[in-house]
């Protein structure tokens, strides 16, 4: 994959086909999974709460939970489904693309069903593996109001 404009759908296949080791892949070394409480409005992860703020090591935490036959959050397993409107690139420097991607989620487990709306931003960094996240940010439209439990990643 060239343009960088085909990255956030094929990220969000990977996620909706709960390929979590593959999506794990996507993100640099020094990559962020990141979900700010207020949304949008948030500046940086560090002068406020957030809803998640992971490094690879957190992530892989999470993806090993997942996969785990004993964790009792996913009987029955959440499945999740990503609608996108195409991806916008705001701005290319050399080997880095920052792309904005306006979103619908769903995420399924047993009887219930979540829908949440907002932007993806992904900051991405070429290697020579293709590209890689060096950070998600997921800016929930109603990020300032309480939320179900999300179990898997937006």
């Amino acid at each position: 994959m060239t343009d960088p404009r085909d990255f956030a759908a094929q990220e969000a296949a990977l996620l909706d086909e709960r390929r979590f080791d593959d999506w794990l892949a996507l993100f640099a070394e020094d990559g962020h999974y990141w979900v700010p409480l207020l949304g949008a409005a948030q500046a940086d992860p560090f002068s406020h709460n957030s809803l998640a703020y992971e490094d690879r090591l957190l992530l892989q935490l999470r993806v090993e939970r997942l996969k785990n036959p004993r964790a009792h959050s996913q009987h029955p397993a959440s499945h999740s489904q990503h609608v996108l409107q195409p991806s916008r690139i705001e701005r290319e420097d050399g080997d880095e693309a920052w792309l904005r991607t306006p979103f619908l989620y769903v995420e399924a487990r047993g009887e219930g069903q979540i829908l949440l709306s907002g932007t993806a931003r992904h900051h991405l960094v070429r290697t020579p593996e293709g590209w890689r996240i060096r950070e998600k940010r997921v800016d929930l439209l109603n990020a300032p109001r309480a939320l179900p439990a999300i179990q898997l990643f937006i």
